[in-house]
C-alpha cells in the first residue's frame, strides 16, 4: 500500500465506511499510476483491488506491479462484473466520489447492490491532490521549462505571415520534440481581436494584420500540465495597450506578493483586483485569478473572489489576470507559482516587462 492510498484508507473511519470506491481516471491515476482507463479502484484497510478488463491486463502488470486486479471477461456485463467483486469483497459501507459519478450510475449501484449502503462524499482525493510532493513538483518544473523553451524557439522565427494556427501547429511539435505528449489544454492564440476572448478558439487569422498577440499555452509531461500565458506587440500596437499592460503586469506582481500559506485565495484575487481597479481596468478583469495545476490543467485550490479555499505548501498554482476590451485586444500574464512553507516560488522564468513583450516580426 502506497503512501498516497494509505493516506485515503486512512479516512475511512471518519467516513464512517469499509471501503471507498474511486471511479474518477484521474484518481486512480494519482492513487496507482495506471494510466489507462475505464478502471476503478476499491479501497480497503486490508489493501486494494482494481477493477479492469482484458485491454490493460498487461499494462496493469507493468505500471502497477503487486496491485491486486479484477479482470472482466469480454462475455461479462460491466454491472454484472462489478457487483461480483464488490459483493465478494465483503464490504457493506462503501464511499464514493459522488461528484464524479452519474445520478444513473449510483441509482443502478443501489439497485443492484441493495445490501450496501453507499456513502456519497465529494472531493476527497482532490484535496489530497492539490498538495503536491517532491517528485510532482519536479515533473511540473520541468513541464514548465519545456513551455518555455518552446514558445521561446517560435519567437525566435516568428513572421507576419504566420497565422494563429501555425504557431499552435509549431508550439506543439516543439514541445513533442522536447519530451513531453503534448499540449495540457487547447492553446489560445489570439491576434488583436482573438485576444479579446478569454478561451478564444485559433484560427487562420495572419497575425501580421494586428499589432498585437495572446498565447496562452501549456505542456503535459509525465501526466502533469504547466499553464502559462504572455501577451505581446509589434508594430505600432492601440495606444492603451502599453499602460494597459503595465498595469496587467502590476497586478500579476501583487498578486504574487500576496502568496504564502494560510492566506485566503480570494484576497490574492483581490489584491490583483485592487491594483486593477485603481487603474480603472477593474471591469475588463472577466474571469477569476488562477487555479491549480496538476494531473488536470483545472484543479483546486481557485483564485477567485468566491473561493473559500485557503493556500497551503505544496499547492501549484496559476496567476492570470488579464484585461479584454472586445474587438480591438487582450492581455493576460500567467504564470505557474508553488506555495512554499516561508512564501512562494514562481516556477516560469519567461521575461515578462513590457520591454520584453515587444516583437519584431
Amino acid at each position: 500500500m502506497n503512501d498516497r492510498i494509505r493516506k485515503l484508507s486512512g479516512q475511512l473511519s471518519t467516513l464512517q465506511a469499509d471501503a471507498f470506491l474511486v471511479t474518477n481516471e484521474i484518481n486512480v491515476t494519482y492513487l496507482t499510476g495506471f494510466t489507462g482507463d475505464s478502471s476503478s479502484l476499491l479501497v480497503k484497510p486490508t489493501g486494494q483491488l482494481m477493477l479492469s478488463d482484458g485491454r490493460y491486463k498487461e499494462q496493469l502488470e507493468e505500471e502497477c506491479p503487486g496491485l491486486a486486479v479484477e479482470i472482466k471477461s469480454p462475455a461479462e456485463k460491466p454491472i454484472d462484473f462489478f457487483c461480483q467483486v464488490v459483493a465478494g469483497s465483503g464490504a457493506t459501507r462503501i464511499a464514493v466520489e459522488a461528484d464524479q459519478l452519474t445520478v444513473a450510475q449510483l441509482s443502478q449501484f443501489r439497485k443492484h447492490l441493495p445490501d450496501v449502503e453507499w456513502i456519497e462524499t465529494s472531493g476527497v482525493i482532490v484535496g489530497h491532490r492539490m498538495i503536491k510532493d517532491a517528485e510532482e513538483i519536479e515533473i511540473l518544473r520541468s513541464a514548465v521549462r519545456i513551455n518555455e523553451r518552446a514558445l521561446e524557439s517560435i519567437l525566435a522565427k516568428l513572421g507576419p505571415d504566420w497565422t494563429e494556427q501555425e504557431i499552435a501547429y509549431e508550439l506543439e511539435s516543439t514541445i513533442r520534440r522536447l519530451g513531453a505528449t503534448g499540449f495540457s489544454f487547447e492553446p489560445i492564440i489570439g491576434a488583436g481581436p482573438g485576444g479579446a476572448k478569454p478561451h478564444y478558439r485559433s484560427t487562420q487569422t495572419v497575425i501580421g494584420d494586428y499589432s498585437t498577440l495572446l498565447v496562452d499555452w501549456g505542456t503535459k509531461l509525465g501526466g502533469y500540465a504547466s499553464d502559462m500565458t504572455r501577451s505581446f506587440h509589434f508594430g505600432k500596437p492601440p495606444a492603451r495597450f502599453l499602460s494597459a499592460y503595465e498595469a496587467v503586469l502590476e497586478s500579476q506582481l501583487a498578486a504574487i506578493d500576496a502568496i504564502r500559506p494560510g492566506v485566503d485565495a480570494s484576497k490574492v484575487d483581490a489584491a490583483a483586483r485592487n491594483v486593477l481597479k485603481k487603474a480603472g481596468l477593474d471591469e475588463y478583469f472577466v474571469h477569476g485569478l488562477g487555479h491549480g495545476v496538476g494531473l488536470e490543467i483545472h484543479e483546486m485550490p481557485r483564485l477567485s473572489a468566491v473561493s473559500e479555499d485557503v493556500l497551503a505548501p505544496g499547492m501549484v498554482i496559476t496567476v492570470e489576470p488579464g484585461v479584454y476590451f472586445g474587438g480591438e485586444f487582450g492581455i493576460r500574464i500567467e504564470d505557474d507559482v508553488l506555495v512554499t512553507e516561508t512564501g512562494h516560488e514562481v516556477l516560469s522564468q519567461m521575461p515578462k516587462g513590457l520591454d520584453d513583450c515587444g516583437l519584431i516580426l
